[in-house]
């Protein structure tokens, strides 16, 4: 059997590299998720060398979607939303919003159609809630009031990254729909399944599942635990994608909102997590392998341009929304550098544009190399941040 063709083979050089590189970012105060992607793009067909089955980097990257988004739900916390939803909620869909209109009159400058020109812009939106809890975390800011409002900022923007997961496919057989009477009517109708799948696990998962959970603990395995935990999580996720028309991720994350709720969300959370984080680096690795670093050289400016975006446009808007809710500086600031980086939600969406035809691979590669860049800045920009900000008084910091 030839070596570099089978999935072992990936595996292998995929976990060998992730590990090595993971391991050299963190020592270099850089987020580990820039050395997955770079393993990535080292056993990728854009590298000289070994070259991984790229055939298997979708297949990879799909479970590792649904586990980042069943963790998502596990560790979702709708007290911290609702505690700053006054300031996040408002903040994060117009900061959505400005990084998206700024993407487009970018793609309008590079020649992109008007669809991937917003796509572009909107990937590019969201920050990474693992970058960003990490940051504040060496800060310990993580319980101040500046970093709970980052938190809960960030699970907005996560909420709707997961809604637009569900309608981009949607968008994108708008071409086939039968003119825009026909595209709201799919849109309606798949959001009614939607809403009719959230409402079953609202009614019957919240009340089956914690049982089942339960009963599976009585038996002493941590295995069968674990093993349970898991095929809860993927069976509610198919169930959402072939019954309902939702995606995987969407089913993931309700999963992990439902299993989180019960009595033993924790020990849930806790056995899943080796697996999760396994498979989430496979996703990671996966984009790597999909990435064409000749952009950083083909198209320097256009790379710039977007980076600038991630950087500069959300940043002053961060801080410009939250002055305009009466936020002091440094909450301001801390903000405006939890922004300032785009993170797997990116390479998600990015990921199923290009899929769908949405994105061309140019496009594609255009956007990943922005946030790979944004996520090696961001400790620089958090310690820029620091020093404008001068002496931390959260004490300031007020909700309205």
């Amino acid at each position: 059997m030839p070596f570099g063709h089978s999935l072992i083979d990936t595996l292998v050089a995929g976990f060998a590299l992730a590990f090595g590189l993971g391991l050299l970012a963190n020592r270099l105060r850089l987020s580990p998720l820039l050395g997955y992607i770079l393993a990535g793009l080292a056993v990728g067909p854009h590298t000289p060398g070994f070259v991984a089955d790229i055939e298997l980097a979708p297949q990879l990257a799909e479970i590792g979607v649904i586990l980042l988004m069943f963790g998502t739900g596990l560790h979702f916390a709708p007290r911290d939303l609702m505690a700053v939803r006054s300031v996040a909620l408002p903040g994060a869909l117009a900061q959505i919003a400005v990084a998206t209109l700024l993407g487009w009159v970018l793609g309008e400058a590079l020649g992109l159609g008007h669809g991937e020109a917003l796509l572009m812009g909107f990937s590019v939106s969201v920050a990474s809630t693992v970058v960003l809890v990490r940051a504040l975390d060496e800060r310990r800011q993580i319980r101040s009031p500046a970093g709970r409002l980052a938190v809960g900022w960030l699970l907005v923007e996560d909420l709707v990254m997961i809604l637009a997961l569900v309608l981009l496919p949607l968008l994108a057989a708008g071409a086939e729909a039968r003119g825009s009477a026909g595209l709201a009517a799919q849109m309606g109708f798949v959001l009614l399944k939607v809403a009719a799948f959230i409402g079953l696990m609202a009614v019957l998962g919240t009340r089956l599942l914690p049982r089942v959970l339960i009963l599976i603990a009585h038996e002493r395995s941590r295995e069968l635990f674990t093993l349970g935990v898991l095929a809860i999580a993927l069976g509610i996720a198919w169930l959402a994608y072939t019954v309902f028309d939702a995606s995987f991720a969407l089913g993931a994350f309700v999963a992990g909102l439902v299993l989180a709720a019960s009595p033993l969300g924790q020990t849930a959370a806790e056995r899943s997590l080796p697996l999760r984080d396994a498979f989430s680096v496979l996703f990671f690795v996966s984009v790597g392998m999909l990435f064409n670093p000749a952009v950083l050289i083909e198209r320097p400016l256009a790379v710039a341009g977007l980076l600038g975006i991630v950087i500069v446009g959300k940043s002053l808007a961060a801080l410009a929304i939250t002055a305009a809710f009466g936020q002091d500086r440094v909450t301001g600031l801390t903000i405006a550098a939890s922004l300032a980086q785009a993170g797997e939600f990116t390479f998600i969406l990015a990921g199923l544009g290009l899929a769908l035809g949405l994105l061309s691979p140019g496009t594609h590669d255009l956007v990943l190399a922005a946030a790979l860049l944004s996520i090696a800045t961001n400790p620089w920009i958090f310690r820029l941040a620091d020093r404008w900000a001068g002496p931390r008084d959260a004490s300031r910091s007020q909700y309205p």
